[in-house]
């Protein structure tokens, strides 16, 4: 858990910065932790850039890429 973290902190900026992104997180996927990134919505890796797809692996350490829709503020 601590590598995945260290990895998610050094490249949380950079995922960010890619269309749709609204988060990253540390999640669970098929029993092994994973870095968690969440957009707005999943749009297929022919319809983006090469710079614009999340890679699968970062530093070794798997990534997931999750729907969330729009995020707002609940008051």
């Amino acid at each position: 858990m601590n590598q995945v973290n260290t990895v998610k902190q050094n490249h949380e900026e950079q995922l960010m910065r890619l269309p749709n992104v609204t988060g990253v997180g540390i999640g669970e996927k098929k029993g092994k932790t994973v870095i968690k990134v969440f957009v707005t919505q999943k749009i297929p890796e022919s319809h983006l850039q090469p710079q614009e797809v999340v890679p699968k692996f970062i530093e070794g350490c798997e990534t997931d890429v999750e729907e969330i829709g729009t995020v707002t503020a609940q008051i």
